[in-house]
């Protein structure tokens, strides 16, 4: 951005980060410098040798003592299922879907979801995030929610079953398009068949058809277990990778595959196209014994993989710090190999990668003209002794906590701050919260 200047010749600006240690995906080492923000976006960077040119209406003084890191996005989740966490902990996948969660899923009503949402999305702004992709349903009060506290969201309606009734929750999903995508520079909606398990091979060609007609793009859960890859090789004769093809799938407008735990190795350059990505899962795919992803060899032949929780009940934290650190350490044990997977990849994977897939732009950089989309994070406790620029972000990735961050800013607007949430009643969701879960697992 050109910046605007008064009758002194200096730069004015809505907000100023004064000292700020900015640190993003695509820079090899920490900067310390002047952030200026203004009408929800990157002003410019102004070196300390520049800093008297810029005026701001407010500022915030870091001191060299606070980071600036883009906003992390958790890009494949379903929030409102902060209600459900704790449900038949330690089964497997299909046990744990067909026998403890989809019954109480049953029981869901529109309220229900706001609630469960509001819980979920306290528990993201508060550690930092401020994106994530929701599939889920009433999406609706999702969408509101997000709104109303003003933090991003990519959202789709889950899709599931036969037809005829398929095709009306598919009218729902593009109603639910048409009525939400790109409201207030807050909400993508994606089409969401939830997986190839759930949803015939038919039904996929109808919606990614569907999706080509309004150019959206679509979020499915794929070769998420080692089950699901055999069912669609031996119940459905077919290959999982020729089945994107196949359907149509690879080539609308983007494409979210979440979890890709199973792809083969050897085909995974047939996955690296700029239209796709894979989102990876690392505690939820651990926790449900889903296996390894193989990511570091996903990044390694191009494809492009972000970073997500999955739901509150198969994780069971919303936290971006944690899957950063899991992510990493996952694949250097699983390859017997330290040099996997950077940390500089991983907070990369944590927030630009997550923000282009949901299809936000000039969102997850600290960039000039980028969207003013930041955590703040403390520096000055134990853990952090010992960085620098050259270091930070190993500290961040292998050191940090959620317990770091002490402000998250979405398009210039604080949504969380040294423990305050200015657009949530933090103590009415909590209440809420308790009676919602106590209703829903009344017998």
């Amino acid at each position: 951005m050109t910046p605007s200047l008064n009758e002194q010749g200096l730069a004015e600006a809505d907000l100023v980060f004064r000292d700020a240690v900015v640190l993003d995906g695509a820079r090899d080492r920490a900067e310390i410098c002047d952030v200026a923000v203004t009408q929800g976006r990157i002003l410019r960077l102004f070196s300390r040798e520049e800093r008297s040119k810029i005026r701001a209406k407010d500022e915030y003084f870091c001191r060299e003592r606070k980071a600036l890191l883009p906003g992390f996005a958790n890009s494949h989740t379903h929030v409102a299922m902060t209600l459900l966490r704790g449900l038949g902990e330690e089964s497997p996948l299909k046990d744990w879907l067909e026998k403890h969660i989809w019954p109480v899923e049953g029981r869901l009503k529109p309220r229900h979801i706001r609630i469960g949402t509001q819980l979920g999305v306290a528990e993201m702004i508060s550690g930092g995030i401020t994106c994530f992709g929701d599939m889920y349903f009433h999406m609706d009060e999702v969408a509101r929610v997000a709104t109303e506290v003003g933090i991003r969201c990519g959202l789709c309606q889950g899709l599931i079953g036969n037809a005829p009734l398929f095709s009306l929750k598919l009218k729902e999903g593009i109603r639910l398009y048409d009525h939400w995508h790109g409201k207030n520079d807050l909400i993508t909606v994606q089409l969401g068949p939830h997986a190839p398990y759930t949803v015939s091979p038919k039904l996929l060609t109808q919606v990614a058809g569907a999706a080509r007609g309004l150019n959206a793009g679509i979020h499915i859960h794929w070769l998420e277990t080692e089950w699901e890859r055999s069912y669609i090789e031996q119940e459905l004769k077919k290959d999982p990778i020729d089945l994107l093809y196949e359907t149509g799938l690879a080539d609308v407008t983007s494409l979210i595959l979440a979890h890709g735990v199973w792809f083969p190795e050897n085909r995974l350059k047939e996955i690296a196209k700029d239209n796709i990505a894979v989102v990876h899962n690392p505690s939820s795919n651990m926790k449900l014994g889903s296996g390894f992803a193989p990511v570091s060899q996903m990044l390694k032949e191009g494809v492009h993989v972000a970073l997500g929780s999955d739901g509150a009940a198969s994780n069971n934290r919303l936290d971006m710090w944690l899957e950063m650190r899991t992510a990493s350490l996952m694949q250097k044990g699983y390859y017997k190999d330290p040099t996997l997977m950077k940390s500089k990849d991983a907070l990369k994977m944590a927030s630009y990668a997550g923000c282009k897939a949901l299809g936000f732009s000039n969102v997850g950089m600290i960039e000039e003209g980028w969207k003013a989309d930041f955590a703040v994070i403390n520096l000055d406790n134990a853990r952090y002794i010992g960085w620098n620029k050259d270091n930070l972000a190993s500290f961040i990735v292998f050191s940090g906590s959620s317990r770091d961050v002490c402000g998250t800013m979405v398009n210039g607007k604080w949504v969380y701050k040294d423990g305050e949430f200015p657009s949530l009643d933090y103590e009415k969701v909590m209440y809420d919260a308790k009676e919602a879960r106590k209703e829903l697992l009344a017998i």
